[in-house]
């Protein structure tokens, strides 16, 4: 005898209605998934989930697969609920840099009992992502920084999906030839949850944004939190992580967070040392699920790392740390 699943409880938006239909039905086939809500469009899907707090929202969108990915990433912050996104064009099978909240397929249109199979897979493993509220009142005074390497946009992209209503200013770090800074910044955009931008000398930091280093030169904070960049000292890694971590401590002291994802090498060691010493929270990427465990792995053995996660679990402790500063 087996034993029942628990409930999924999912919104379905879809405007046509016999898509929506056929959305319902296979849904609900096995069962353990309920539709407890439809709607045609996001007016009445904002209504829907604030008032019966589903466990994932099924939205149907429309245009190209960047359009679907945009539309995701703006309800997932909107709505706080897991999103998945049935797009009326072919998608690739796997969405890419969504992170845990949000995933996107082709839509009932083009669906066989296979895809309707994999479409209840998506929902019962969103079911599972709990998206942090957005943070209300005076702006807390944390500073979060992140550097990566080999394996680091892709890494880049699932953390950034996941810092929706964080109230703390977050700086990048990325080992990239400069000519690519200009895509690097371009595919974080589509991905992230918060607004991206390169990083510009003598820019004081806003709350809920995050910079990105220019490439061949050094991205660190003065101590009036402003973006200082430099090309001193001369270093391997230009942008460096210890340069970026080793200013932060010093501009945040125990409310900064470093973060360090894939790649190869050490950078990165001495800045969250620093950061460590300061009070704040330091936390490594998991071998499982890096590119390359380098860069983690080095920092764990130094003892610079407060906590070691896997990549999906890095924006909720980001979240926490942010918060707890905020309520302390």
């Amino acid at each position: 005898m087996t034993t029942a699943r628990a409930s999924v409880r999912v919104v379905v938006v879809e405007s046509s209605v016999e898509q929506r239909g056929h959305v319902v039905r296979a849904l609900e086939a096995d069962g353990d998934i309920r539709v407890v809500g439809q709607a045609v469009g996001l007016a009445d899907a904002t209504v829907l989930v604030a008032t019966l707090q589903p466990d994932v929202l099924a939205l149907g969108v429309r245009g190209s697969a960047d359009a679907g990915h945009r539309v995701v990433e703006q309800m997932v912050v909107e709505l706080a609920t897991p999103v998945l996104a049935l797009a009326d064009t072919e998608v690739p099978r796997q969405s890419s840099n969504l992170g845990a909240f949000a995933d996107l397929m082709a839509g009932p249109g083009s669906w066989t009992s296979e895809h309707e199979a994999d479409a209840r897979k998506r929902v019962r493993a969103l079911r599972g992502a709990t998206i942090p509220p957005p943070v209300v009142g005076p702006e807390p005074q944390g500073v979060v920084a992140i550097a990566a390497s080999t394996g680091g946009p892709s890494a880049l992209a699932t953390v950034l999906s996941g810092l929706g209503g964080l109230r703390a200013p977050v700086l990048v770090v990325q080992h990239i030839h400069p000519d690519h800074v200009t895509r690097l910044v371009e595919l974080l955009g589509r991905a992230s949850a918060l607004p991206i931008r390169p990083a510009v000398h003598g820019e004081p930091l806003a709350p809920g944004v995050a910079y990105v280093s220019p490439g061949d030169v050094h991205l660190t904070v003065d101590t009036r939190r402003r973006v200082a960049l430099t090309s001193q000292p001369a270093s391997l890694h230009r942008p460096s992580a210890d340069q970026l971590f080793t200013s932060v401590a010093r501009a945040a002291g125990a409310a900064s967070v470093g973060v360090v994802l894939t790649g190869m090498g050490a950078d990165g060691v001495g800045g969250l040392t620093a950061i460590r010493a300061a009070g704040g929270l330091t936390l490594a990427q998991d071998e499982a699920t890096s590119a390359v465990f380098g860069m983690p792995r080095a920092a764990q053995l130094a003892g610079a790392v407060t906590r070691v996660l896997a990549l999906h679990d890095l924006a909720r402790a980001i979240h926490g740390a942010t918060n707890r500063r905020r309520s302390a």
